[in-house]
């Protein structure tokens, strides 16, 4: 059985005493949730904070995005071995934000998929569909596109590791989410994609998430389909007490 996983992306929130002080509220408020593998993804600047305030606890603490170089003229970028250094354990990868904003393509997205795992960093790797995709029927087309993109080249056992977050971008911050049977018709079909290309063994053991307006009030509905093993959290990861419903939610 797959464990499920809850990840908070704090996007571009928070000062460093904000993040000290949720960690604080937080913490003792998932005291027995053994049985879910919850991380926090914030800013670099944050990163050490959590360094501080997660050691030792059974939360574990990622980075939003990296350069997949290890050093050189990248002005405004972050390494790898600079991520390494705070122990950061998770990277987000390929999010829509980044896709949209940054302009950053599948060719990038797989060459820092790739880097996370050869520096022992875990890759969220995030999928999903404009609306006018998804208005033109290509849903599944346009998220299996970018997933076996970003998985070409990895190892069987590279593979079996790798969480996918599928996140409509339309769904986004927007307070619109897709509905828990939408998510799970996506979701089964990368699944399958994966096992028609990879193999069963593989798909069985890849943990698939859904992203976009996460929240206590719907995760029940959405953690009951069968190949739903957990979510990315937006909005609903700043505040300590809504994170925490979330990551102590038992499947």
């Amino acid at each position: 059985m797959r464990k499920p996983i809850i990840i908070a992306n704090w996007k571009m929130y928070k000062t460093r005493a904000e993040a000290a002080s949720f960690c604080d509220a937080f913490l003792p408020l998932i005291a027995d949730a053994q049985d879910v593998d919850t991380v926090i993804c914030a800013p670099f600047t944050q990163l050490d904070v959590l360094q501080q305030k997660l050691s030792g606890t059974a939360v574990a603490y990622g980075a939003q995005n990296f350069y997949p170089a290890a050093e050189g003229a990248f002005t405004g970028e972050v390494s790898l071995p600079m991520l390494q250094e705070l122990g950061v354990q998770y990277v987000i990868i390929g999010h829509s934000e980044r896709r949209e904003i940054f302009k950053e393509d599948d060719a990038l997205v797989q060459q820092k998929v790739q880097a996370a795992y050869a520096a022992g960093i875990q890759p969220i790797l995030c999928v999903g569909e404009r609306l006018e995709q998804r208005e033109a029927g290509q849903t599944i087309a346009v998220c299996t596109g970018q997933m076996l993109s970003a998985m070409d080249g990895l190892t069987d056992a590279q593979l079996a590791t790798l969480i996918v977050a599928y996140e409509p971008i339309w769904a986004i911050g927007t307070g619109k989410t897709a509905t828990a049977a939408d998510a799970q018709a996506v979701i089964g079909a990368l699944r399958t994609a994966v096992a028609e290309k990879y193999g069963s063994a593989v798909a069985d053991t890849m943990r698939f998430q859904y992203g976009g307006s996460v929240k206590p009030e719907n995760i029940a509905e959405l953690m009951a389909e069968p190949d739903i093993d957990g979510a990315l959290v937006g909005g609903a990861s700043l505040k300590a007490e809504s994170f925490a419903q979330l990551a102590g939610y038992r499947k």
